[in-house]
Parts: C-alpha cells; structure tokens; sequence
C-alpha cells in the first residue's frame, strides 16, 4: 500500500510542477527567451509525463524504468534551472522555489528506484 500511495503523491507533485513549468516557460517567451525555456519545457514536463506511464507499467521491471527516466529528467531540469538563474532569466526567488520542487521529486523517485533494487549512481 505504501508503494502505491507514493505513485498518488509523486503523480500529484509531478503534475503541479509541470504545470508550474509550464506558466514559467510562458513568461520566459515573452522575454523572448526561446532555446532554455523549451529545454526545460521538455524535462520539466516529462517527469509527470514518465510518472503517469509508471502508474500504467504492465511490470515491476516497466515501472522501474519509467521511474528512472523520470529520475533522470528531474536531473535534467535541475540543470535547466540553474542556468536560467545563472544567466539571470530567473529570479532567485522563483529558482529556490522550483529547484526545491525538482528536488523534492527527485528525493521521491530516488526512494522509489532504491524499493524497487534498481539504484542509480548517486542520489544528487
């Protein structure tokens, strides 16, 4: 049962980061801030995207895997955060709020992928 309430809760986070992701990319166009904005876009929207498909998953070794893309886009759009803040497209205040969200997700499905013996190198 704990397995299953984690899904409903990162599905639920996920989703409200994406969302978030979305409303953020929407501003960055208007500072016409095209090429990171849809890098993050893809990464930020996709970790909700992976979760959704994990909660599908037809097997263990399938929602491990989906779990883990999932992971790695989490990573991935840490990375896209932090170089909208460096190059000061984003407000410091609006990094710390969505690094902090990333991270949240990654510490979710890192936890996940350790229950489910499938470990990436390092939890970051």
């Amino acid at each position: 049962m704990a397995e299953f309430e984690k899904k409903n809760v990162l599905d639920d986070k996920s989703y409200q980061f994406a969302l978030k992701i979305v409303l953020l990319c929407k501003d960055l166009t208007i500072q016409k801030e095209y090429i990171l904005s849809r890098q993050l876009l893809k990464s930020g929207t996709s970790i909700g995207a992976n979760v959704a498909e994990a909660n599908g998953a037809i097997s263990n070794a399938d929602f491990s895997a989906k779990i883990s893309i999932a992971y790695k886009e989490s990573l991935e759009t840490k990375y896209w955060l932090r170089l909208l803040k460096d190059s000061e497209y984003l407000p410091e205040k609006k990094f710390a709020e969505l690094f902090e969200n990333a991270d949240e997700l990654s510490k979710i499905m890192f936890s996940i992928l350790k229950s489910t013996r499938i470990t990436p190198k390092s939890e970051n």
